[in-house]
Order: structure tokens, then sequence, then C-alpha cells
């Protein structure tokens, strides 16, 4: 592995290489963020676009980071917030790479179609981009934050439960979890996507506010608001049938085919603080991995 990585080339990433985004070995010092006025776009009558700040993930390309978290800034964005994308020394100077780094996480999203770019113009977002994109794995908890963020998000019912018996493995000194049920629907048409289910550590749940989870994805609240120190993530992503809860909520035809994605998230200490599960319409998302060799 080499300290750095300035292209997607010559390094071998996996889910299991996620390292604590909040310093945890592997990880670069957080890049100071730059000043609103560095950030600031043409003068507008909407608020300017300020995407978020990230710490890197050195065992990673920055590349794909950049673009993961510039994505979830992008479908995270207030409603009223402005079109227009600082300019690429400004972004690359927000998240502390290269200029030619910040160029190729840009053309990423350029080719999801996220964002247009003009020559003498500049970068603006789509504002009628289709949100639903392949799930792609490649190591970051920005990348799940992305994947999860830009629907409008229904918290159907929390509560305390029993630890359900085919989660019990990973809750082994918890008698009891808190379970949160989401509906998520597409920002502009209003159509479901999917639902998630969310088993969590009582004394980690006790920290989260439900309003966020109407904001944010869970990954993003127990990383950046619960301040829960993230060590990794283990995902499995399967074909399943929709059950008459599922056929229901996404408003599909029951035992039609559904993605079917379970995280598990572990805290620095090797404990499970949060088990996702989350039912994903087959006609809104495709799954693909992408991993890189030498």
């Amino acid at each position: 592995m080499t300290d750095s990585h300035e292209t997607a080339t010559g390094e071998f990433a996996t889910r299991e290489d996620v390292v604590d985004a909040r310093g945890g070995s592997g990880s670069a010092s957080a890049p100071s963020p730059a000043p609103s006025s560095a950030l600031s776009s043409a003068p507008s009558s909407a608020p300017s676009f300020a995407p978020d700040s990230l710490v890197l993930n050195r065992k990673l390309p920055l590349w794909y980071q950049v673009s993961q978290s510039l994505r979830a800034s992008i479908l995270g964005r207030p409603q009223d917030a402005s079109l227009r994308l600082p300019t690429e020394e400004q972004l690359a100077t927000h998240y502390g790479v290269s200029v030619l780094t910040m160029r190729q996480a840009l053309k990423e999203l350029e080719t999801e179609g996220l964002i247009s770019r003009h020559r003498r113009r500049g970068t603006f977002i789509e504002p009628r981009a289709r949100r639903a994109t392949p799930v792609r794995l490649l190591g970051s908890v920005d990348a799940i934050v992305a994947q999860q963020s830009g629907d409008a998000t229904t918290v159907l019912g929390h509560g305390t439960v029993p630890v359900p018996g085919d989660l019990a493995e990973f809750f082994p000194d918890c008698g009891e979890v808190v379970s949160f049920r989401r509906l998520r629907r597409d920002g502009e048409s209003g159509e479901p996507t999917n639902w998630a289910e969310n088993a969590v550590r009582p004394e980690v749940a006790a920290r989260i506010d439900l309003t966020d989870l109407e904001r944010w994805p869970m990954t993003k609240v127990l990383h950046d608001i619960v301040g829960v120190k993230i060590s990794r993530i283990t995902d499995t992503v399967e074909a399943r049938l929709a059950d008459p809860v599922t056929a229901d909520l996404l408003q599909v035809p029951l035992l039609s085919p559904i993605l079917h994605y379970t995280g598990v998230t572990y805290d620095e200490k090797g404990r499970v603080v949060d088990v996702a599960r989350i039912r994903y319409r087959g006609d809104r998302f495709s799954f693909s991995l992408t991993v890189e060799a030498r």
C-alpha cells in the first residue's frame, strides 16, 4: 500500500479496509474546511452550496472518497441551495486534495448525471438528476452515506424490542435493542424507493434525534452527530421476494424481486452498534462491486 492515491489505479481496496474516519489507523488528518467565503458561488438569492467536510482515508483512492462525499452533499442539500458548485480549485482546497484528484471526482459525478460542466460558466447541479444509482461498495463510510442520501425520509416508528433471533449473534450482551423503521421516497416523484429497519444498541440509540433521521442516513447520524467511532461496516446484498409488508410500503406486487441489504456497523471496540436491513425496489436499484488490483 502506498501512503496516498491520486488516481484509482494501483490500489486494492475492500470493505475490510475501512478504518475510523475520525482518526483511526490509516486515516489522514482532517483537512481544515475552507472558509465559507472560499466556497461561495456567483451572487444569487439562493444560499450558496457548501459541501460537507471529509476526513480522508489513505487506504482508498482519494478521488473516490471525494466524489462520494460530494455526492452525499449534493443529494442532501437544502432545497433552496444554489445549483452552482464552487470552482475546482476551491473544492480541491476544501477537501485537501489536488486539482487533478478533484477533477476526476467531478468527472465521476458528471458521468452519473448529477452535475453538468460548462466551459467558462462553471459546474452546476442537475436539478432533475435521477437519484437512484447502483449500489457501489469500495470500503468507504462516505460511500454508504452517499448511497442512502437524497431521498425524502419518513420515520415510521421506533421503540425498544427484544433482540430478534436472527440478530442475536450481533448483540450477545444485549437483551433489547431499539428499532427504527423508515420509509424513503424519491425527492421529486414521491415514489417509494426503499424502507429500512435499524436495530441499534440502546445506549447509542438514546442519543439519536428522530429529526436527524428524517434528514440524514443512519450511518451519518451515528458517525457525525452521535460521535460513534466506526471501525468497519460489513455489507451483504442479496435478491429476495417482497413480503406483504415490503410490497405494501414500496407499492410493488407481492413476491416481486427486491434488493435486500444488510449492513453491520462496528465501533472502535469491535462491538456492533447498528444492524441495518434495507429493502430496495428491484426496479430502482442495481448492485455492482468494484475491486481494484495492482
